[in-house]
This record gives structure tokens, sequence and C-alpha cells, in this order.
């Protein structure tokens, strides 16, 4: 009977080792844990183009099925402390902090599914889940600091007892929320949501990310930079439009928060193919208002018809001809005389502000319609404005030009001793573009010591290589391997503007943004 006994004591506690062994494997995360390589995060879940309920299981599991790198969801306590997932402060008309669970739950979520608690989430979340980290928002409490330090104490606990820590990462725009997270959870990722801290502050409290309006970096690169030096993760909330998905991948951005998720996950494939030797060195997004950015612009002034008899004044500093609102750079030619000129106008350049040699260049615009138009997005060598050289000697890279008397007609043109167009023998190509005047495209060229590769809209437009097609590799053939500088500017009729019809004024070319990338290994 003792070694019956014996026996049977020696099997329970293998039995009992080996639950223990197969229920760590079951609940430790960290082991199988492969995140999707990605920076999208789905905002309150993959809901919008799936038709879901915000923060609800369904919109939960289908970011997990899209590969989404993370899932945000937002956390609030009921009056009987009961931990639930919903953004706003009242649901179906109740105040959650001054009602029981109970009686929020009795209303059913529009897809039927019922109004979940942060138990039942996580339990979701972490089910066959080891590719997609859940962001976890807790709200700050509308009735004391107090309670939201409970509540940030019994969301730690729960995720504990779930065994889930290693797929939460929290964000809170409530510093002491966070702060408590971290004295609760020191290995904690945390991310906060305010851009009142010094990054030097968040890191020494142990915050290991932000996670700001995507409108807080723009012409803010500095934050940028800084966050990467001294090692905090960057987010940003809540983008859903392209252009911005472009900019915040292109700055290399650790995660992106938005309520479209597939849209951001086809340009991130297209980003990492096209821009994956590229940095982000130089951009103006024009979230701003009034002059264009002094410590980006200068301008050009005069009156001189700049060698091609054109007709406008350039003003510098004009509000009427250069400004900057709702998103959008201005450059406006206006019906004004002016000394002997009867046309006003505004040429910005990066010239001592900004001066490059190879990358990319992007410029996002609108052009103006009518006879008489000539919007430019151009370069000139920092050589001609050192007079260290002359026209065309120096060289001269057309990104793009338009004559409102050949509408929609784009043309993309190389300059030089060689090749210009006085002599008719410029490098050039042109071809029309769908509705210029009423859309905005994107033009851009990829600038190399061996080749100029000209885009727009992204789809190769023209390509030049050095010393091939005729072009010789001399200074006098090809004058583009030295620093040159960004144009933007209207002009008016003139040699190549021709005809003015004086009913198109005001007339304004719009650019919503410029972004200039280079690789690590060139050169300003």
């Amino acid at each position: 009977m003792r070694k019956i006994k014996k026996i049977s004591t020696v099997l329970l506690i293998i039995s009992f080792a080996f639950l223990l062994g197969c229920n760590s494997t079951k609940t430790s995360l960290k082991s199988n844990i492969n995140f999707a390589n990605n920076k999208v995060v789905a905002h309150r879940g993959a809901w919008k183009m799936h038709n879901l309920p915000q923060n609800s299981i369904a919109s939960l599991k289908k970011a997990i099925q899209l590969n989404c790198s993370g899932s945000e969801f937002d956390v609030r306590m009921t009056a009987d402390n009961v931990l639930i997932v919903t953004h706003d402060p009242q649901y179906n008309n109740l105040e959650i902090e001054k009602t029981n669970y109970s009686e929020l739950a009795a209303f059913k979520l529009f897809n039927g599914e019922k109004l979940p608690t942060l138990k039942e989430y996580l339990l979701a979340g972490i089910k066959n889940n080891t590719t997609t980290r859940l962001f976890c928002e807790i709200k700050p409490s509308k009735i004391s600091k107090e309670r939201g330090q409970l509540i940030a104490t019994k969301v730690v606990q729960m995720v504990e007892a779930l065994k889930a820590k290693d797929l939460l990462v929290y964000i809170s725009f409530d510093y002491d929320i966070l702060k408590k997270i971290i004295q609760l959870e020191p290995s904690a990722l945390i991310q906060y949501l305010e851009s009142n801290k010094s990054l030097e502050q968040l890191k020494k409290d142990g915050i290991s990310g932000i996670d700001y309006y995507y409108n807080n970096y723009k012409n803010n690169l500095k934050t940028i930079e800084n966050a990467k030096t001294i090692g905090i993760a960057l987010n940003a909330w809540t983008v859903n439009d392209v252009a911005d998905m472009e900019w915040l991948l292109a700055n290399k951005f650790d995660f992106i928060t938005t309520d479209e998720p597939i849209l951001l996950l086809e340009p991130e494939e297209k980003r990492a193919a096209n821009y994956k030797e590229y940095n982000l060195v130089w951009s103006d997004e024009f979230e701003y208002s009034g002059l264009p950015d002094s410590l980006k612009w200068n301008y050009r002034s005069g009156g001189q018809g700049f060698g091609n008899n054109e007709k406008q004044f350039y003003l510098e500093k004009s509000l009427e001809n250069s400004f900057v609102k709702n998103g959008k750079l201005h450059i406006v030619a206006l019906k004004k005389d002016i000394e002997n000129k009867h046309y006003t106008s505004a040429r910005l350049t990066t010239y001592n502000r900004f001066v490059f040699q190879y990358g990319k260049i992007e410029v996002m615009a609108k052009l103006p319609e009518g006879k008489g138009t000539w919007p430019a997005i151009w370069m000139l060598p920092e050589s001609l404005r050192k007079k260290e050289e002359s026209w065309p000697l120096c060289g001269e890279i057309d990104i793009m030009e338009h004559v409102g008397k050949d509408p929609n007609m784009v043309h993309v043109s190389l300059h030089s001793k060689e090749y210009n167009h006085i002599m008719n023998t410029q490098i050039t190509h042109f071809d029309r573009i769908s509705d210029v005047f009423n859309d905005f495209h994107l033009y851009g060229i990829e600038w190399t010591p061996e080749f100029m590769k000209f885009y727009i809209d992204n789809k190769l437009f023209f390509e030049a290589k050095k010393g091939e097609n005729g072009m010789v590799s001399t200074n006098e053939g090809w004058p583009f391997d030295k620093p040159y500088f960004l144009i933007l500017n209207l002009a008016i009729g003139g040699n190549w503007g021709g005809e003015i019809d004086d009913a198109i004024f005001p007339s304004e070319m719009l650019v919503d943004y410029v972004r200039i990338y280079q690789k690590a290994t060139n050169k300003n």
C-alpha cells in the first residue's frame, strides 16, 4: 500500500510539473512572438473599411488578420469598477464612470457584439496572435487623479494575470497614469500622447516612446532626429492621408496609427522598395500660416526679365504673392503695376537655406490655368549665385515647367553649355498629363552621379544618363556634380510664356509639400 502511495505521489508530482510546463507554454507569449514587419497601428482596430464598430473585438481580430504591427484600443472604468473597451466618456448617452457595467452592456454594438470588457478584449487579442501589438490607451478619469491611478493599477494587474504583457504597449494623455504603469511594470513599453514634456524628461522618467498628433512633427525634424538619437520610439496619430503616411515613412517612424490600415500597408511596401537607401533631410509641409518659413526659403526679387523677357516683377515677402494657408503654399501672380512691369509674382528659393548634391526631390503641386502663365519647379547651382560660373556652363535642372498656352503639357529639361534651349539642343522631354489645373501631381527627380530620372506621380517620365545618348560627361555637357538649390516660381509671359490673357488674374500655383531625400553617403 505504501509502495502504491509512493508511486501515486511521484506520478502526481510529475503530472503537476508537466501541467506547469504546458501552462507556461500556453500562456507565455514571448518565445512565439514575431511582430509584423510594418509600421501600421490600426486605430481602434481595423473598423473603417470593414464596417465594424470601433473598439470592437471584431475590429481587433480584423487588424490581426491584416497582419498589422499593432491595434490600438481605449480603456475606461465603469461606476462598479469594471474595465471596458470604449473611446468616448459616454456610451449610449450614459456617463461611463457613473454607470454600472450591466446597464451599459444592455446596449449592443451595431454588429450585435456586447460592449467588451477589457478581460474579454485581451483574451481575444492574445488568442492565436503573435504578430500584432496591443496599444492600450488608458483614458484619464474625469472624477479624480486617484481614480486614474486605480484604473492604471487594475489594467496592469489584469494584463499580468492574463500573461499578455509581451504584447502590450501603454499609451495615455495622463502622464501620472504612465508613471504609475512604470512603477508597477518597469519593463513596460510606454508612449506619451502629449507634446508638453521634453524628450530628456520622458527618457529620465522611463517613457519609451512618443505618440503625437502627426502635425506636431511637421516642420520639426529636430524632434524626430532627437528622439532617434536618445532612443525614443516614434508614433503618430491619426494619419489617414497617403501623403502624410509617406512623409512619416520617409522619416522612418516606428509606428503610424491610422483609421486606414490597408491604405497605409500599400504605400509602405512601395516606400520600402523605392526609398530604401534614402533619408528625408529637408522638407516643408506648410503646416503654418503667413509668409513662407524664412528659415527654409528666401526670395529672388526684381523685374529684369531673367533672360527670357518675362513680364512679371518678383516681390519679396509680399503676402499678396506668396503665403501659406490651409496647409498649402500659394504663389500668386497679380495684374498690378510696379516700376516698368504690369504683373507681380513670387520666386522662392532655398539658396543660403539649403543646398545639396544628389538625392530625391518631390514637390506636390497644382498648376495655374490660362495663357501667359509659366510655373516652374527647377534648380540652379550654388556656383552661379556665387558668380563662380555663368549660365549655361553652370547647368540647370528643370523638374517641371508648364506654359498655359499649351494646357497639360509638362516639360522636363537639363541645360548645360553643350545642351541648352538657346541653341535648341537642351536634353528635354514633354508629354500631356491629366488635369494639372484641378488635381495635385507629384513632380520629382532622382539625381545621382550617373543619371537623372524625372518622375510624375511616382512614374518614370524621362531619364538622362551621364555619358550616354550623346551627352558628354565633361562639365560642359554634364555640370550636375555640385551643390544646387531649389526654386519655385510663377513667371508671366516672356519668350516662352507668350501672349497673356489678363482675365486669368489672380493666378496661382499651389504647393502641398516639398521633400528632399539623400543617401547617407551624399554630401550637402
